[in-house]
């Protein structure tokens, strides 16, 4: 498949998801029942990397999709991609499914799996000890806090790092989607990545003072 060919059915399946949340707002359940064969998937895995239990993923993945439900109304495709939004749902109930519990979040990052695959390596960005994004983001367990920070990178960096760390799609597909140079795509994740984990870091001291 060629990158035009790719990015036309991204962009198909984005306005195709787009139209069946709209829909599932306004109370069509066999829209919403759509939306979760076509999404449940993908959903699943982003609730699996964090809780790794197998039986709660999946009672989560129930609870997720009662909350999108629930929200699909609020759902802007002016502000957000479709699938970026449902999976910051996803996300976001698997990291306070691990707060509750008071247990430890763990995300499993994204590695390489060979040299061909472009998707970001966030241990070689972060090749350091310190806790790196993805575990700063488990362990702020709170969206405000992840959405703030968010709020202090560039609306390219924010789209960018959405697609690559979120999404898991790999800097080729990145620049495909955003039809911008893989170079400039590159420089936006890594930058992006390394504004969010010292703001995170930040939000950590102040809840390690303020306990």
């Amino acid at each position: 498949m060629n990158t035009a060919t790719e990015r036309n059915a991204w962009a198909a399946r984005s306005h195709e998801l787009a139209q069946l949340m709209s829909r599932a707002a306004l109370g069509d359940r066999a829209a919403f029942a759509r939306l979760y064969d076509q999404t449940s998937s993908h959903l699943f895995a982003v609730v699996l990397r964090i809780q790794r239990d197998r039986a709660l993923a999946e009672d989560l993945l129930q609870e997720v999709y009662v909350n999108i439900w629930r929200a699909v109304g609020h759902f802007d495709a002016a502000q957000s991609q479709p699938m970026t939004w449902l999976t910051s749902i996803a996300r976001n109930k698997a990291i306070d499914s691990l707060r509750r519990a008071q247990a430890q979040p763990v995300l499993q990052s994204v590695h390489r799996d060979d040299e061909d695959d472009e998707r970001p390596d966030v241990a070689e960005q972060m090749a350091d000890e310190r806790p790196g994004p993805a575990d700063l983001l488990a362990r702020a367990g709170d969206a405000r806090r992840l959405n703030t920070c968010m709020q202090g990178l560039s609306a390219p960096q924010r789209q960018s790092v959405a697609l690559a760390f979120f999404d898991g799609l790999s800097h080729a597909e990145v620049a495909d989607h955003l039809r911008q140079p893989l170079g400039t795509v590159k420089s936006w994740v890594r930058r992006a990545l390394h504004t969010l984990k010292e703001c995170l870091e930040r939000a950590a001291q102040r809840d390690a003072v303020g306990a």
